[in-house]
């Protein structure tokens, strides 16, 4: 993360640190209909910049960010290597939500995630994370890590584990072999 003050670059490895286990995910029965319905057009790896710097956008609340110019390079060029995706969730043919992570093998680590309500976008990062569930699991994906615990991600059914327990699963599963090819369709997605 990119120190917001100095711009430095800093590595944070939370202790203890969040995971949505994959086979857990809570939907919401409203989130499912807005997911069912349609309403948004969800696709991955179609506009990963414009997805970061949605990300880094600040707002009333949030004045700081820690995604920089440094960083959206730098996670481009995991982009370009087909190790850093972004799911993105459209509507009206306008961006209004999305998330963006890094995959190597068989593990997902979500940065970051937006939604725009004022452009009808409420949820669709929720959406966006709904989606990235189903195409992880449809790849053989089995850990996704979404670093800290809030009280949105753990109503969808993450949970916090210890440090170590993280970092152990992180090295069972980095060399699998999990291809990111492929996206659900809106049938298999619930």
């Amino acid at each position: 993360m990119a120190h917001p003050e100095t711009g430095e670059l800093e590595w944070f490895n939370p202790d203890p640190r969040c995971i949505l286990p994959l086979d857990a995910l809570r939907v919401p029965e409203s989130l499912a209909r807005r997911v069912r319905s349609g309403r948004f057009q969800v696709t991955t790896n179609t506009e990963f910049e414009m997805v970061m710097r949605a990300c880094a956008d600040t707002k009333p609340g949030r004045e700081e960010t820690w995604i920089d110019d440094q960083l959206i390079d730098l996670y481009g060029k995991l982009h370009e290597r087909g190790l850093a995706h972004s799911v993105e969730a459209w509507r009206d043919g306008v961006l209004v939500g999305g998330l963006y992570g890094v995959h190597l093998g068989g593990v997902f680590m979500g940065e970051s995630m937006f939604s725009l309500p004022e452009k009808g976008g409420s949820d669709a990062s929720k959406v966006s994370l709904v989606w990235l569930v189903a195409h992880l699991r449809s790849i053989g994906v089995s850990v996704l890590d979404v670093q800290f615990i809030s009280d949105h991600m753990a109503r969808m059914g993450a949970i916090e584990v210890p440090r170590d327990e993280y970092l152990q699963s992180l090295m069972a599963h980095r060399d699998q072999h999990v291809s990111w090819s492929g996206w659900p369709t809106i049938d298999s997605v619930l």
